[in-house]
C-alpha cells in the first residue's frame, strides 16, 4: 500500500518496550523550548510577511511595511502610490519589487545562516543554536528599532534572518526527540501553535502602534525583541535533548536526561537506541555528503526537498493577500486590514489546536490528504469567482465578499492543520541522528529559498496571471496530494529512531534503501 508499513526486522527493535508518563519536567522542558515559535511568529505578523507555510506577503494589509510613518520614512515613492490607490481592487497596484526585496533580506540570511547552525546543533547541541539564534533576533529587533536608515533597516533584518535560521534548525529537533513517540505530533506542533500566536499577538500590536505617530511602527519593530528574550531564557533554563547529549559523547548525562523527561528509570529499550544510532552517527564526517547516500534517498527527496518546498506552494500567501480588500468591500474601511488579520490569524490557532489534538491519532498522511483536498476546492471556488466579479477597478459586492470570507477562512482552517504545522513536523521526524542536523538545515533553506522566491514573484505573477495564479496553485496541491499518497508513510507513534524502518517496507521505497542490515555501517563514513 501506498503508506508502507512498520519494517518486522531491523537493529532497531525496542519501540514495544519504551515506557513514560507524563512528567511536569518534560511539559516545561518542551513549553519553553517551543517559545522558539512565538519570536518567529511576531517577526511574521508585524512585519506582514510570510515564512513556513505562514507567507504574508500582504504590502499593504498589515503590518510595519503598510504604516505610513514607516513608508514615508524609508519608501516615499510606495507611499505615493500607496495614496493613490487607496480604493483599487485591481491585481497590479501593489506590485514594488524594492520593498518585497527589502522584506525578502530576511530569508535570505536565514537560509545562510542555517547551515552555520548545522554544525553548532551537531557538536554543540540543539540548546547552542536556540541560545545563538535568540541572540542574534535580540540584536536584530534593536537595530530594526533604532532605524535611521534603509541600510541599518537591512541589517536588522540579516540579524533577524540569522536567528531564525538558527531557531528553524533547533527548535524542531528539540521538541521531536524530547517528545515520546506517541505524542511526538502534538509535542512538535508546539512550534506551530507559538508561532501563531506571535503573528495572532503582532496583529494587535501593530493596530495599536499605527495609531501612534510618527514612531509606532518603532515600537513594533523594538517587541521582537521580547520573544527573543523568552526564547533565550528557553534556551538557558531547558535541558539538552538525551539525543543530542549522547551524539557529543554524554551518555551519563543523557541517561539522566531521559530518565526525568519520561518519568521512569526504565529507559533502558530506548536508551539503547539512542546508543546504537549515536554509534552509526560517529562514523559519519561529512554528513551532507552522507545524504546523497541511496540509503537516506527517501528523507531527501520527502524531508529535506519535497516537503519544505511545497509548504510554501499551497498558495496561502495568494489567499491571504485579498483578506483586507475583501473586508474593505464589506465596509471596514481603515479597520479591514485589522479584521483580516485578526480572522486570518485566529483561524491559523485554532486549526493548529485542531492539528495538535488528533494528529496522533489519524495521522500525519490523512490530515495532508484531506486538508488538500479542501484546498483545492477553496482555490477553485476563489479564481472562479474573481476571473467574474475582480479586476476591474471597482469594489466586489457584498455577497461576493462574504463568500470569499467564507472560503478563505476555510482554506486558512485547512492549511493550519496540514502543510502549515506538518511542513515542520514531519521533515523533523523523517532523518536519523547521523544526519539530522544536516538534514533540517536543508529544510531550513529550502523552506527560505521558496519563501523568498515566493515573496519576491507573487505580485508581479499576480499582475499578469490575475486569477488564474489560483488555479496555478490548486494544481500545485494535487500534485503534492499525490505525492504525499504514493511516497509519505504513516510515521504516527513510531519512535524517531526507528522511523526508517517504515522506508525498509515502503512499497516503493525499499527497492532504493535496502535492508541496512545488509548495508555495513562502514558505508556511511
Amino acid at each position: 500500500m501506498a503508506g508502507g508499513g512498520f519494517a518486522e526486522a531491523g537493529p532497531l527493535k525496542r519501540a514495544h518496550l519504551y515506557k513514560h508518563r507524563f512528567t511536569l519536567y518534560f511539559a516545561f522542558s518542551c513549553l519553553v523550548g517551543a517559545l522558539g515559535g512565538s519570536l518567529f511568529g511576531y517577526d511574521l505578523g508585524v512585519s506582514a510577511e510570510s515564512e513556513l507555510g505562514l507567507e504574508l506577503n500582504m504590502i499593504f494589509s498589515g503590518g510595519v511595511t503598510s504604516m505610513d510613518d514607516f513608508l514615508k520614512k524609508f519608501f516615499p515613492n510606495v507611499y505615493r502610490r500607496k495614496q493613490m490607490h487607496l480604493k483599487e481592487t485591481d491585481y497590479c497596484k501593489y506590485d514594488n519589487q524594492l520593498l518585497t526585496l527589502f522584506t525578502s533580506s530576511l530569508y535570505f540570511s536565514a537560509l545562510v545562516m542555517t547551515f552555520a547552525a548545522s554544525h553548532l546543533t551537531r557538536k554543540k547541541g540543539r540548546k547552542a543554536s536556540i541560545i545563538v539564534g535568540s541572540l542574534s533576533f535580540l540584536a536584530g529587533a534593536i537595530i530594526n528599532a533604532a532605524a535611521e536608515n534603509i541600510a541599518m533597516l537591512i541589517i536588522g533584518r540579516v540579524l533577524l534572518g540569522g536567528g531564525i535560521g538558527f531557531g528553524n534548525q533547533a527548535v524542531p529537533l528539540y521538541l521531536s526527540e524530547m517528545a515520546p513517540a506517541n505524542i511526538r505530533g502534538a509535542v512538535n506542533q508546539l512550534f506551530q501553535f507559538t508561532t501563531c500566536m506571535g503573528i495572532l499577538i503582532a496583529n494587535v500590536v501593530n493596530y495599536i502602534t499605527d495609531k501612534i505617530h510618527p514612531n509606532g511602527w518603532r515600537i513594533s519593530l523594538g517587541l521582537a525583541g521580547v520573544p527573543a528574550i523568552l526564547m533565550l531564557i528557553g534556551g538557558i533554563l531547558c535541558p539538552e535533548t538525551p539525543n543530542s547529549l549522547v551524539e557529543q559523547g554524554k551518555e551519563k548525562e543523557a541517561r539522566i536526561i531521559l530518565e526525568k523527561i519520561r518519568g521512569t528509570k526504565d529507559v533502558e529499550a530506548e536508551f539503547l537506541d539512542l546508543i546504537d544510532a549515536s554509534k552509526e552517527a560517529q562514523a559519519i564526517q561529512n554528513p551532507f555528503r552522507n545524504l546523497l547516500k541511496s540509503k537516506y534517498r527517501p528523507q531527501l527527496v520527502i524531508g529535506a526537498l519535497g516537503i519544505p518546498a511545497f509548504q510554501q506552494l499551497t498558495g496561502n500567501n495568494s489567499i491571504l493577500f485579498y483578506a483586507p480588500v475583501i473586508f474593505q468591500s464589506l465596509g471596514f474601511g481603515s479597520r479591514a486590514s485589522l479584521y483580516s488579520s485578526l480572522i486570518t490569524s485566529g483561524a491559523l490557532v485554532v486549526a493548529t489546536l485542531i492539528s495538535m489534538a488528533l494528529v496522533d491519532k489519524f495521522g500525519r498522511r490523512a490530515f495532508f490528504l484531506e486538508a488538500g483536498l479542501e484546498m483545492i476546492c477553496c482555490m477553485v471556488a476563489v479564481a472562479v469567482v474573481l476571473a467574474r466579479e475582480f479586476g476591474h477597478g471597482e469594489e466586489l459586492s457584498k455577497g461576493i465578499s462574504i463568500f470569499l470570507v467564507i472560503m478563505i477562512f476555510l482554506f486558512v482552517l485547512a492549511y493550519g492543520r496540514s502543510w502549515g504545522p506538518l511542513g515542520w513536523l514531519v521533515p523533523s521526524e523523517l532523518f536519523p541522528l547521523e544526519i539530522r542536523s544536516a538534514a533540517q538545515s536543508i529544510v531550513v533553506c529550502v523552506n527560505m529559498i521558496f519563501t523568498a522566491l515566493v515573496a519576491q514573484l507573487f505580485l508581479l505573477s499576480l499582475c499578469h496571471l490575475r486569477y488564474g495564479i489560483f488555479l496555478l496553485f490548486a494544481g500545485l496541491i494535487v500534485i503534492m496530494s499525490f505525492f504525499v499518497f504514493f511516497l509519505l508513510p504513516e510515521t504516527k507513534k513510531v519512535p524517531i529512531e526507528e522511523i526508517y524502518l517504515l522506508f525498509e517496507n515502503h512499497w516503493f521505497w525499499k527497492n532504493i534503501v535496502g535492508q541496512r542490515q545488509q548495508m555495513h555501517k562502514s558505508t556511511s563514513t
